[in-house]
């Protein structure tokens, strides 16, 4: 090993911070000290009452849950090196990275833990604190021994003798203080992850957090997909339209198409920005629902489709839930027509079921009944088990499909997709109590 290579503690900042964490150890035992024995007359068998007395006090203190969130915060801060050891602006904490949780007792398992952890931060606290009044008294003990006087080192040890070559031994102290005060920090940087580090329950409980964040993410890119993917859709037949057309009027009808398409897909656009940021600045404008189907239906006749709707119940009554991702059901259906047959005739139908009779299957269980056809393209369809080219003779796979039928299965619910007498058909049933199935893709975890 290097000689440099034992002087690199001295260089970090956490072997000081450390230092400071383990001086903090000794002020329960001080405090102490005024009350009982008194520093007056303090003698060595008094002094090692200041080791036990603060002991009752230290495990009171670890009963109560916010002490080891208190004591988590200042080992994460003062004994961990960096970003890791501090919190994030979104207020989660990377335990995994420091191995320290900053979070309230939850069990009388965390409770004892902590009171080991202040009982050792005492003890530990207690000698670095009288190794470093001690030690440099040695070391200027030595010094004074070296040019003929007698050096008192403190502890009612005297050093006499006159020796020149005491100055030689000056150092020592000064080495054994920072010996000792790197090693005793690594050792409560490495005790405090035993200690206070997470419990298995609250280790479960951040990863199904940052699952539902990354889940809550791919929700967001999918719809961001859908809407940006309809718009852009609806944008290119317009414009190929309006070319082919060569009519002035149908121009305008296709421009004016192409301008509220992208108009609602930048609102889109926005809202999902908004809260991938998690700017609370702004309320985030609400996802659209299926009382805004028409503006869907609109789209698509703008794009050269003949469309025929039939829309059967209320849908303003429908479930948030359900109406929003019916929704981006019938939007991602509608883009594949465009996208995949071009402006060909399609039929929608829209069905609010009331709940079915007692003693049937589904009694006391209303559904919405989405239904879409469209001729077959004379290229191909879009299915999962192969890619198939479209009418502009690029090849596409079947990610749209997967993603209705995600959707579908996220509120309990079915969607069946492919060929039908001659067509294509998007048939989609969602129960109208539907929550989100346990088992779904992308199912939030239940909250108590």
């Amino acid at each position: 090993m290097p000689v440099s290579a034992l002087f690199t503690p001295l260089a970090r900042a956490v072997t000081y911070t450390r230092w400071v964490h383990l001086l903090t150890g000794v002020l329960p035992a001080i405090i102490c000290g005024f009350v009982y024995p008194g520093y007056e007359g303090m003698t060595p068998g008094r002094q090692l009452w200041l080791l036990v007395l603060p002991v009752p006090l230290l495990i009171g203190w670890a009963m109560v849950p916010s002490a080891r969130l208190a004591e988590g915060l200042q080992a994460r801060l003062l004994l961990t090196a960096g970003e890791h050891a501090r919190d994030r602006r979104d207020g989660s904490s990377d335990d995994g990275a420091s191995g320290i949780a900053a979070t309230p007792s939850a069990s009388w398992a965390d409770r004892v833990l902590t009171a080991v952890w202040l009982v050792l931060r005492l003890e530990v606290g207690c000698a670095v604190g009288w190794l470093c009044v001690r030690l440099p008294q040695l070391m200027g003990a030595l010094i004074e021994a070296a040019t003929g006087g007698t050096g008192d080192t403190g502890a009612g040890l005297r050093i006499s003798g006159g020796h020149w070559w005491y100055a030689l031994l000056a150092p020592l102290p000064l080495a054994a203080l920072a010996a000792v005060v790197v090693g005793l920090g690594w050792l409560m940087a490495a005790a405090a992850p035993r200690l206070l580090g997470p419990s298995a329950a609250e280790r479960l409980a951040a990863l199904e957090e940052r699952t539902e964040r990354l889940l809550e993410h791919n929700r967001l890119a999918r719809e961001l997909h859908d809407s940006i993917g309809h718009a852009l859709t609806v944008a290119v037949v317009q414009a190929g339209a309006a070319r082919a057309a060569g009519s002035a009027e149908f121009t305008d009808r296709a421009l004016a198409a192409i301008e509220e398409t992208g108009r609602c897909a930048l609102d889109d656009l926005e809202r999902v920005l908004l809260l991938l940021r998690e700017d609370g600045a702004r309320r985030p404008a609400e996802r659209p629902g299926l009382a805004d189907a028409e503006r869907l239906l609109e789209s698509a006749r703008a794009a050269g489709a003949p469309l025929s709707a039939e829309v059967t119940g209320p849908l303003e009554t429908l479930p948030g839930p359900v109406s929003r991702e019916g929704y981006r059901i019938l939007q991602e259906a509608l883009t594949n027509v465009l996208r995949h047959a071009g402006p060909v005739p399609v039929r929608v139908r829209i069905r609010v079921a009331p709940d079915a009779g007692r003693g049937a299957p589904d009694a006391g269980r209303g559904a919405l009944e989405l239904d879409v056809r469209n001729p077959l393209p004379t290229t191909g369809t879009d299915t999962e088990a192969e890619a198939v080219p479209d009418p502009a003779g690029r090849r596409t796979g079947g990610s749209g499909l997967r993603g209705i039928r995600e959707r579908a299965a996220l509120l309990g619910g079915e969607a069946d997709t492919g060929p039908h007498a001659g067509q294509w058909r998007v048939r989609v049933r969602l129960p109208l109590d539907g929550a989100p199935h346990p088992t779904a893709y992308g199912a939030p975890r239940p909250t108590a």
